[in-house]
C-alpha cells in the first residue's frame, strides 16, 4: 500500500498554498496550525475545517471544488513527483499487487498516477472522500486492502506522516515511514513503523519481506 501526498509526490507544499489561497478570497483567517492539522483529513473534513475553524463562509463542497481546480491547475503545469517514486511503485509492482490509501481526491489522485504513467501500477486505489473517516482512521488502507483480498496483516503501507502512520498501524498492518522532511512525524507515530528508511530508493521487496517475517507474518 502507498500513500500518495508526501510519499510519492512532494505536495504538502502545493495543497498548503491552495487552501491558503481560498482562505483569503473567502475573508478566513489562516492560523500557523492549520498545516499540520489538515494532515491526513479527507476532503470532507478538511473543507469543513476551513469553513468552521478558518472562518471560510462557503459551503465545504466549494471550498472543496475551489483547492482542488487550484492544486490541478499546478500539477499540470508540474508534478512534483518524489525522486525514485516512479522506480519505487514499478519494482514493488512486480512482486506484489500495489494498492494506494490517499487522504486525497479522487481527481487528484488519478491525474497524478496519469500524469506519473503509473495507473497501471496499482490493483487498487481508495481515496479519503470514499470511505467514513479520514487518517488517522484506519478506513482508507482497511477499505483499500479490502479491494485487494488482501489480509492487512500480511500487507505493507509506506506513509510519511504521524496521521498516515497511525491509520496504517490502525490497520494492522507494517507500517513502512519515510519520515516527511518539512512536516517530520511525532516520535510517538514513526515508533508505531516496523521499517524506517530515508528514501524511496531504499523502499526494496527485500526490505519489506525482511520486515514482514522479523514480526512474524509472510509476504
Amino acid at each position: 500500500m502507498f500513500d500518495l501526498d508526501g510519499v510519492l509526490i512532494d505536495s504538502e507544499a502545493a495543497w498548503d498554498a491552495s487552501r491558503r489561497a481560498v482562505v483569503a478570497e473567502g475573508g478566513g483567517r489562516w492560523r500557523d496550525s492549520a498545516t499540520r492539522a489538515m494532515m491526513g483529513m479527507s476532503a470532507p473534513e478538511w473543507s469543513r475545517y476551513l469553513r468552521d475553524e478558518l472562518d471560510v463562509p462557503l459551503d465545504p463542497e466549494d471550498i472543496d471544488a475551489r483547492v482542488v481546480a487550484r492544486l490541478l491547475d499546478g500539477y499540470r503545469r508540474e508534478l512534483p513527483l518524489l525522486p525514485g517514486a516512479v522506480d519505487a511503485v514499478r519494482r514493488l509492482a512486480a512482486q506484489w499487487p500495489l494498492g494506494l490509501a490517499s487522504s486525497a481526491n479522487r481527481p487528484v489522485i488519478d491525474t497524478v498516477l496519469e500524469a506519473a504513467g503509473l495507473s497501471d501500477s496499482f490493483a487498487a486505489t481508495v481515496s479519503g472522500e470514499e470511505v467514513a473517516h479520514g487518517k488517522p482512521a484506519p478506513d482508507v488502507y482497511l477499505a483499500a486492502a479490502s479491494k485487494l483480498g488482501a489480509d492487512p496483516a500480511n500487507t505493507a503501507a509506506v506513509e510519511d506522516s504521524s496521521n498516515g502512520l497511525r491509520a496504517a498501524a490502525a490497520a494492522g498492518m507494517l507500517v513502512v515511514a519515510i519520515p516527511n522532511r518539512e512536516f517530520p512525524p511525532s516520535q510517538d507515530a514513526l515508533g508505531l513503523a516496523g521499517l524506517v528508511i530515508r528514501s524511496l530508493d531504499e523502499l526494496t521487496p527485500e526490505a519489506i519481506i525482511g520486515a514482514l517475517d522479523g514480526r512474524g507474518s509472510r509476504a
